[in-house]
């Protein structure tokens, strides 16, 4: 069912929010020790929570709803630890404001889920929940993994650069990064505030957009995917001037696309020479933004950080701030231009990654598809649309600054033509 779907369910006395927590509780007792989602979880929790809201009578548009929370999001009933040691028996005072508006929903927070060492590349323990011996992607690995397993219908990660859609088309599952500022960060630990992005994960298109609306400012996400009531347009970037898909996956994504183009007019396109420094820009940024958000921790606490973060945050020590402005100015400069260009399009269609989840638990994957869409601040989303030797490929849909309503329609739209046709793995 769809979270409105079960929420209906509560109300029509077919199920309680009490049996649906007992159900995921039982098949976490039968895949968290393979799979390792969730950094903290505690039944007693969730099985009060999920009482009380049978009690309550489930108010609100996600009531009765539990949803896995990225361990860098503050939470006062749980620890939050951001995938470190340095914080392991932290306890926030204070929710996270995208937390307070979950609550005002009716849902409630079913547990924290493993994140990599402060958002960053290195991997953390959580498995592919397709396949075990392959990364779930990172860094919002454990939400993703989490949904993947049906340990919960939904929940909440982050992106800074490719860290919702990567691990989403990894492990198989919708994942939504809403146009930056759309959801509050406060209460999210930082890494690169130009960038950092809160976003949901979930079986179905309508839930991540749902659990977007309530989480966001208001009126920035609509809780009800509406139907496109035209011949969609979209453009086709099959590959970035910095990254190449895997030849596999490309022809997973062009049989999906041969699918939409029944309904559709697809219109391939390339990234003009000018905006092929986008890569650079947003790492530019990013890495700089770190340096001053963990410079400090760094000089604290060196030998408890990771040996990529460590080394992230030296080489941001070194960024001048002169070039750091230029990068800057380029990325509004390319935020005008993208704007402009994609403006007669109803989504730009891309891959989600360079292929299927990587084998080994060395990585969490290349980031590298998601980039241009996090330096622009676009909304985008990851739509499973295909197999390559039984593992998920995804397909990528975004659009300029707040076009979220037309980006879900659009991905409700092709969900309808291209979802797996055995339903989500």
């Amino acid at each position: 069912m769809t979270l409105a779907e079960q929420h209906r369910a509560f109300a029509a006395g077919e199920t309680t929010a009490l049996a649906v927590a007992e159900a995921q509780l039982a098949k976490i007792a039968q895949t968290e020790a393979t799979i390792g989602a969730w950094e903290t979880l505690d039944p007693a929790h969730v099985r009060r929570e999920a009482a009380s809201a049978d009690e309550r009578r489930w108010p609100g548009a996600l009531g009765g709803l539990g949803v896995g929370v990225k361990d860098i999001i503050a939470t006062a009933e749980l620890p939050t630890r951001a995938g470190s040691p340095i914080y392991a028996d932290y306890r926030p005072d204070h929710d996270a404001a995208c937390i307070e508006r979950l609550h005002a929903a009716g849902a409630y927070v079913f547990g924290k889920t493993v994140t990599t060492p402060f958002a960053f590349l290195d991997p953390a323990r959580t498995r592919n929940p397709v396949r075990p011996e392959h990364t779930p992607g990172g860094s919002s690995s454990g939400s993703a993994a989490a949904v993947g397993a049906g340990h919960v219908a939904a929940a909440i990660g982050t992106q800074t650069n490719g860290s919702v859609i990567r691990p989403a088309s990894y492990c198989g599952v919708v994942g939504y990064k809403p146009t930056v500022g759309t959801i509050p960060v406060s209460g999210v630990h930082p890494f690169s505030p130009s960038f950092d992005t809160v976003g949901t994960f979930a079986l179905h298109v309508r839930d991540a957009g749902l659990l977007a609306s309530v989480l966001g400012e208001r009126g920035r996400v609509s809780p009800e995917v509406t139907k496109v009531a035209h011949r969609p347009r979209l453009a086709w970037l099959a590959r970035f001037p910095w990254v190449e898909p895997e030849a596999a996956a490309l022809r997973a994504l062009e049989g999906a696309l041969d699918a939409l183009r029944l309904d559709a007019e697809i219109v391939p396109v390339a990234i003009p020479e000018a905006w092929q420094g986008a890569r650079d820009a947003h790492r530019t940024m990013m890495i700089r933004e770190g340096f001053e958000i963990l410079g400090s921790l760094q000089e604290r606490e060196r030998e408890r950080l990771t040996p990529a973060l460590n080394a992230a945050i030296d080489e941001g020590r070194t960024i001048a701030v002169g070039d750091y402005r230029e990068a800057g100015v380029f990325r509004e400069r390319a935020i005008a231009f993208f704007t402009g260009w994609f403006d007669e399009y109803d989504a730009v269609l891309c891959p989600s990654a360079s292929g299927i989840a990587p084998r080994g638990l060395a990585s969490t994957g290349d980031p590298s598809f998601c980039t241009l869409w996090s330096l622009l601040g676009f909304p985008a989303l990851n739509l499973p649309a295909a197999r390559v030797d039984g593992m998920p490929v995804g397909l990528q849909l975004a659009a300029p600054q707040g076009r979220d309503d037309t980006l879900l329609a659009a991905a409700a739209w092709c969900e309808e033509r291209v979802r797996f046709a055995d339903g989500a793995p």
